[in-house]
This record gives C-alpha cells, structure tokens and sequence, in this order.
C-alpha cells in the first residue's frame, strides 16, 4: 500500500463500507461514528479532522451541518470534504448548501451524486458519480483521489442541478416501486420515466439549477438505478405503499416530501407526478385507483 492520503470517513455505514473498499487499500483512512467503530480504535473527531487531506462524510443529510461545525474550527484549509449525502436536513437544505453556510468560502468541499450503490461498490462492480464542488481546482484532487478505485467520476459545474436531481430521484422512485409491486406494466414504468424526468427538469432549473442535469447521471442515472434495483430502499418503500403500508415510513425521499410541504420549497401543483407520491405517503386510500387515476390525469393528448 502507498502511503496515499490521509482520510477521515465519517459515519460507518454502508457507504462508509463503500468507501473503505474504494480507497483502503490506497489511501490512510480513519473513521469516525456516533457509535463505536469494530475493529477501529476510537478517535477524537475534531483531532482526527485537523489532520485530514479529505473529510468524507457519509452520514445522511440531517447531521450533516452539526458534524461540519463541529469540524470546521480543526479542519485545514487545504483539506476537502465531501458529502454522498442526497437528502434535505431539518431546515429544507441539501448538502451543498448546508457545506455554503457553514463552511462559507473558508473551507473547500464538493457533493459526489450519481448510480453508486453501497451493495455494488463493495462486490466489485463499477459505479459512477457527478462531482460538484465549491472550487473548481478541488476536482482534479477528488479525480486523483478515486483514480483506480472503480468509481468513475465527472466533473459538473451545476451544483445546485446535481443537489437537487438527486433529492428529487428518491422521490419518484418510490412511485416505481409501488407501480412495478401493483404489476402496472412496463408501460407504465416507460411513461413515468419521461414524465418523471420531465418535472425533475422544471423542478431543478426552479431551484437554481439547469434543466438538462436532470438527464445525468445524479438525475436519470441515479432514478433509473434506484427506482429498479432490488436492493434499493427507495423502491421498497413504493412495494409498501403499494400495500397501503404509510406508517413509519423513513428514508430520505420521505423526509424531503415533509420539508418540501413544512417550508413550500415547490409548487407541488405545478408537479402533478411529485403530487402523486405526495397523496401516496400522506392520504391512505386505494393505491391502484390513486395511481391510474393520477396518470389519466397526467397525460391529456393534445
């Protein structure tokens, strides 16, 4: 092993497993976890964070801003942190703007969106990010970084559109899922693949964003892999509502519907397909009538 560089991973879940398998083998890692880490000897956060080339935080969204404050007095200019995270946190916000408030322009950091299962990167198989950063120079580290690790990785210039494709992608998956377990047809799921792709491009050039990120990889490639993966949380929850299984439903697209009605982040009107989920999560009912009823009302040929 070279000596690389020295990275804190922070949050041992799956996708800090991931991360493990990406960059272990050519790069110091460290990490860090609200509980316990087996097999790792506990390190102080902030001690850990003063010392780091890369600050990896794969944590969901919502401690996302309490653990880059924490960090923020230790953590070295030169260093870049970087988030996985494709969520909003408790005041509406996706990681890149949480990173934008706490770190400002003192600080470097970048957002990696894109078909990158945990299951996947730890079997072996190839995955695929977009990276947005805060300083352009930063992505040629974040290149160098993961270069021979089997995630490939693309530069883009949209962070807001990569922030929020990747919001919007758990959503809709979840409306996949309840279609694929109520047998609706390949058709269906054809039609939702463009009318869901066209309202994440209105939705993500209203945000700040440009409409066509919509179509890459932290947007279609991203509700293409979760809305079809066997594994995918995302999809599982749509197979419960399906069920009417509304209760105690918890994940990041569940969260982002709360927050986008609690601070009236969209016009939900306006996205008649995010307002179906929306009616899915929060108004029981029948589900199949709910869906088709929802789809007649989408699709009015001219």
């Amino acid at each position: 092993m070279t000596a690389g560089k020295s990275i804190l991973v922070i949050g041992y879940g799956e996708m800090g497993h991931a991360m493990e398998y990406l960059l272990g083998a050519r790069h110091r890692l460290t990490y860090w976890d609200i509980r316990p880490v087996d097999g790792q000897a506990a390190v102080a956060l902030e001690a850990a964070a003063a010392s780091a080339d890369f600050v990896v935080y794969c944590v969901p969204v919502t401690p996302l801003g309490e653990l880059a404050a924490r960090v923020l007095p230790a953590v070295s200019p030169d260093s870049v942190s970087l988030s996985v995270a494709k969520g909003l946190d408790a005041r509406g916000r996706p990681a890149a703007q949480i990173f934008a408030e706490v770190y400002g322009t003192a600080r470097r950091y970048g957002v990696l969106y894109g078909p990158m299962i945990a299951e996947e990167i730890r079997a072996g198989r190839p995955a695929f990010a977009q990276v947005g950063v805060s300083q352009v120079d930063s992505y040629a580290e974040i290149a160098g970084l993961f270069s021979g690790s089997g995630l490939a990785l693309e530069y883009s210039a949209d962070v807001a559109g990569i922030s929020w494709a990747s919001v919007l992608k758990n959503v809709y998956a979840m409306l996949f899922g309840a279609a694929d377990e109520l047998r609706l047809g390949d058709n269906v799921r054809g039609f939702l693949t463009v009318a869901a792709l066209n309202e994440m491009q209105a939705i993500v050039a209203g945000m700040g964003g440009q409409a066509a990120t919509a179509q890459q990889l932290a947007g279609l490639g991203d509700l293409v892999t979760t809305a079809t993966s066997t594994g995918s949380h995302h999809r599982e929850l749509g197979r419960r509502l399906a069920h009417g299984d509304c209760g105690r439903l918890a994940g990041e697209g569940i969260h982002t519907l709360a927050m986008v009605r609690k601070f009236s982040l969209i016009e939900v009107e306006n996205y008649p397909l995010f307002g179906l989920v929306q009616t899915l999560v929060e108004v029981p009912g029948d589900v199949r009538r709910q869906i088709l009823d929802g789809l007649d009302n989408l699709y009015q040929p001219q």
